[in-house]
């Protein structure tokens, strides 16, 4: 029972840790409609780990709000984006860059749906 709830501890730890390439970079905590990400820049490469459970959550539904956050916190069009509903890894187009939030502080951010597929992203900090 003992290495089983060590083994538990050690996964739960787990949980936000980024990837090699991202290990000793700060992440900025930003909340995007239901969705919760530590978001890690890397020159032109971002990755956004979702820290919030969501009931069968899938790329398609979930990646949009992470290219936002990716997009608010970098500063930079998201270019190409790669993984899972989880973890997100994003190349980074910075040629027309975007007016970056400030690092390492946590915020809440709200979709704003202009027309059908495009929204106004409005962020404040927590």
């Amino acid at each position: 029972m003992r290495k089983m709830v060590a083994f538990m501890l050690l996964a739960l730890a787990a949980c936000n840790t980024p990837g090699p390439d991202f290990r000793d970079v700060a992440a900025t905590r930003i909340k995007i409609d239901q969705s919760v990400f530590d978001v890690r820049v890397r020159g032109v490469r971002a990755q956004a780990i979702r820290l919030n459970a969501e009931n069968a959550p899938r790329l398609a539904a979930v990646g949009p709000r992470g290219v936002y956050a990716i997009e608010k916190v970098s500063g930079c069009r998201v270019r190409r984006l790669d993984g899972d509903a989880a973890v997100m890894l994003a190349w980074l187009d910075c040629g027309q860059p975007l007016q970056p939030l400030p690092p390492s502080i946590e915020y809440e951010c709200w979709l704003d749906w202009v027309y059908d597929r495009f929204a106004d992203l409005t962020c404040e900090p927590v």
